[in-house]
């Protein structure tokens, strides 16, 4: 029997499920975004419009797109819509026994040749789905966010993921006109394992006065391309998430270049963990724009 993609679940409301959801719904497919409580689900429908309105102030889309977008996307707070449904999306935050439990609901929901994705940068594909029924059917995509702009998504792999799987999870990804970047599980896969290091060297020149953020950000910058420095990555990504991150693949592998800096986990202490809440490396006002810019960091040069 062929599969067709017509109908996505995703498991989580916040900042990547919305990002997910609003990218999946603009190549045509229905979505299914799957909120604790209706109170939290109007929240994050009303911060999904904001996000859109953004788009359509920059000339990312258009009013009309913003309409078919929001048209093609519900909210619900019950799992029974995942039946539905010909893939799921799980998309919390990096919590271990919430991931499993959300996984537990998907796999007794869904019919067997439906992929259930786990959507992490640092946990165990296969250590998740060994807690279900049908573990050959789960496996790992990394959204980068924000999705509807990053082009790469890393498919993971798990021990017993079966080809037809991942085969299904790889067209998925180019549907959404995202190069996908086949990974064989391992704490932080290449993106996460390879960024964390330079972020966290960035943080410890910070920490050791050698310069200012403003000045490290904008050197690298300048230096290599990049479109954001990594101190102000890192705020727009959220410290304490970058905490986590480098917490758990600590564990995992105990090697010393992601051992978290001990002004990361100050800041972090301190509840100032980045752009959401308007204070982390740098400063932002309510809409997430950077107030305290170098008279050189102009928007072009990012």
């Amino acid at each position: 029997m062929s599969w067709e993609l017509h109908d996505v679940a995703i498991m989580g409301g916040g900042m990547m499920g919305r990002s997910i959801a609003a990218t999946v719904a603009q190549e045509g497919l229905n979505v299914c975004v799957k909120e604790v409580s209706m109170e939290e689900a109007e929240t994050s429908k009303a911060e999904l419009v904001r996000a859109l309105d953004h788009e359509i102030a920059r000339f990312g889309i258009t009013t009309a797109d913003k309409k078919v977008i929001l048209s093609r996307i519900r909210w619900v707070t019950q799992y029974d819509c995942a039946a539905e449904c010909d893939l799921a999306i799980e998309a919390i935050q990096e919590d271990f026994d919430l991931k499993s439990q959300i996984l537990t609901e998907l796999d007794r929901r869904m019919p067997r040749e439906n992929p259930i994705v786990i959507n992490t940068s640092t946990l165990s594909i296969t250590e998740l789905a060994a807690k279900t029924v049908h573990p050959e059917r789960i496996l790992g995509m990394h959204f980068i966010y924000p999705v509807s702009t990053t082009r790469v998504v890393e498919v993971v792999r798990g021990q017993v993921t079966s080809d037809e799987a991942l085969e299904k999870a790889l067209n998925f990804a180019r549907l959404l006109g995202k190069v996908p970047i086949k990974v064989f599980e391992m704490p932080g896969f290449v993106t996460t394992r390879v960024v964390l290091p330079m972020v966290n060297e960035a943080m410890h020149i910070v920490m050791e006065g050698v310069a200012e953020a403003a000045e490290v950000d904008l050197a690298l910058k300048l230096g290599y391309d990049f479109r954001t420095g990594p101190l102000e990555w890192s705020d727009r990504v959220g410290l304490d998430r970058v905490l986590n991150w480098m917490q758990h693949i600590f564990h995992e592998n105990g090697e010393p270049r992601f051992r978290p800096c001990p002004l990361l986990k100050r800041l972090v202490r301190a509840g100032l963990v980045g752009a959401k809440v308007g204070q982390g490396f740098f400063a932002y006002d309510v809409n997430r724009r950077r107030l305290d810019r170098l008279e050189d960091d102009k928007p072009g040069l990012a």
